[in-house]
């Protein structure tokens, strides 16, 4: 089930952003960066009390705000409710920062496969439903933009995240695809494939993250590249060094070094 806040949107809003994922890291953080007057701010999450606290800091950055609490493992409920935002007021921006990331349990040969699942939903099919619904009615007023979250993980067969990178690159080939049939509408889909930021997800895993972004200075990255329509941004740039590495390399050689990977994952908040 779904609760929502809010139904209405001042007169002296010129631009709509929704922001899936919008209760802590990088949701939250480009929340804070698109916060001002005439900008309003459409609050995605499972957890409504955080997605609150995000609401109340754009709110006094002068936004105004609207939360929905929901499960993305429900593509249909979140294509219906972004139906509906958008019939309230046309989404300038969305923006699917939303994701799972688990990696497999210690001492298990794979992910269960109920987590194969969900993740699939979460990463994969639910964004792009409502990016395909978001595109075609951006299509039709000849303007948008639309940002689409993957990872450098999904450049990687990693077989500690056999899912979370499967997802994230099917995730990534579409975001390309449908950038391609955006393009003679004036409709612009950013992918975002980024490698390790200080969030909540992050901060789950022990072992080496090599190169980690501050979560404020990775939203400022996200947001500037959205806003200039860009192709694909991937970022630090030392994972564009590692994708041409990796492929150059024989695939039994490249298994074998990400087999070796040694990283552990914190059960999440609730």
């Amino acid at each position: 089930m779904s609760k929502k806040e809010e139904k209405t949107i001042p007169n002296s809003v010129k631009h709509h952003v929704l922001i899936t994922g919008g209760s802590s890291g990088i949701g939250a953080a480009l929340a804070s960066y698109y916060a001002r007057p005439g900008v309003h701010i459409t609050l995605w999450g499972r957890n409504e009390a955080r997605l609150q606290e995000t609401a109340r800091k754009s709110q006094e950055k002068g936004a105004s705000t609207s939360i929905l609490a929901i499960d993305l493992s429900n593509a249909a409920q979140a294509v219906q409710a972004l139906i509906e935002a958008d019939n309230i007021n046309p989404v300038d921006i969305l923006i699917l920062s939303a994701g799972m990331a688990d990696i497999r349990p210690a001492g298990a040969k794979t992910e269960t496969s109920e987590t194969a699942l969900q993740m699939s939903l979460v990463n994969f099919a639910t964004p792009v439903a409502m990016a395909t619904e978001a595109a075609s009615r951006m299509a039709e007023r000849q303007t948008g933009r639309i940002g689409i979250l993957g990872s450098v993980a999904s450049f990687h067969d990693l077989p500690l995240a056999t899912v979370y990178s499967g997802s994230k690159a099917g995730l990534g080939r579409f975001s390309t695809a449908l950038r391609a049939a955006m393009e003679p509408y004036n409709v612009k889909v950013t992918l975002i494939a980024p490698g390790f930021i200080d969030t909540p997800m992050s901060q789950r895993l022990e072992g080496n993250q090599p190169f980690l972004v501050p979560v404020d200075k990775a939203a400022r990255q996200i947001a500037r590249s959205i806003n200039r329509g860009q192709a694909k941004l991937v970022f630090p740039w030392v994972f564009q060094l590692t994708r041409l590495l990796e492929a150059l390399l024989p695939s039994a050689i490249s298994h074998r070094i990400l087999r070796a990977l040694d990283i552990m994952q914190h059960p999440p908040e609730n």
